[in-house]
């Protein structure tokens, strides 16, 4: 039969200094809200799949649209979140509107994801 409270201690037993390092090091609660939303982001399908394929090459609405066979209005709104979370940037060419990774973060963020994913297979 397994123990239901494998992660309870068997005695109170506070290791002080561990606690206060961990403390000191924690990043402060603004922070870890900011954090909690920035990873919020990763959590829609379609998000990770345009910052995938923005991982590639610039592209605009349609021919993002076109490569997920989603709606161009689809594509826009999720867009719209991910320039407001400052995860893609745009650029105007003429009437056209090309978007972009923001940075190279966001390229390792979603490298390492995978990776992890991949171990664990």
């Amino acid at each position: 039969m397994e123990d239901k409270n494998t992660d309870i201690c068997e005695y109170m037993c506070i290791h002080e200094d561990i606690v206060a390092h961990a403390k000191s090091t924690m990043p402060d609660e603004e922070q870890l809200y900011d954090l909690a939303d920035f990873f919020k982001i990763f959590s829609d399908s379609t998000r990770i799949k345009i910052l995938s394929v923005l991982q590639c090459e610039e592209m605009c609405v349609c021919d993002i649209a076109q490569l997920l066979n989603a709606s161009q209005s689809a594509i826009s709104h999720q867009l719209r979140i991910l320039k407001q979370m400052k995860l893609v940037k745009n650029r105007r060419d003429g009437k056209t509107v090309f978007y972009s990774l923001a940075d190279d973060h966001i390229h390792t963020i979603l490298k390492q994801g995978l990776e992890h994913i991949n171990e664990k297979n």
